[in-house]
């Protein structure tokens, strides 16, 4: 997760919401991206999307059922809808987001098999966000 915060700081200083995705699989980090929706002028490059498709890209093929995916706030649903194709088997993420996260809408989006921890550096990840959108209201 402190790598995922590292992209979340990423988008930070290119002024994107700061939201940090790693995913790693046999120990070893195979894609990671952060919000670019700003840079890209493009509401699905989301820091999970842009996760999900470097580790592809580094593995050669769209599903990654051994992997891992570590964000800093709780996946949307298109993000979800994508962790769920991609066949991910675990999701561990840090901030909920009660109003827009994938519990509230689609809490089955993910594969059958694919565990979900939540919460892990919760404060941290909380706190990069609401920072963020403190200084832009």
């Amino acid at each position: 997760m402190r790598i995922a915060l590292d992209e979340a700081h990423k988008a930070l200083i290119n002024d994107e919401i700061p939201i940090g995705c790693v995913i790693v699989s046999n120990n070893q980090i195979i894609g990671r991206g952060h919000n670019l929706t700003e840079t890209l002028g493009d509401v699905t490059a989301h820091a999970e999307i842009q996760a999900i498709t470097a580790a592809a890209e580094t593995l050669g093929g769209k599903y990654l059922p051994e992997a891992t995916l570590y964000v800093t706030v709780e996946p949307c649903v298109m993000c979800a809808g994508a962790i769920g194709w991609a066949q991910i088997s675990r999701v561990v993420y840090g901030a909920p987001d009660p109003k827009r996260g994938y519990a509230t809408y689609s809490p089955r989006a993910f594969h059958p098999k694919a565990t979900v921890t939540a919460g892990v550096l919760e404060d941290e990840c909380r706190e990069l966000i609401q920072e963020f959108f403190k200084k832009k209201r």
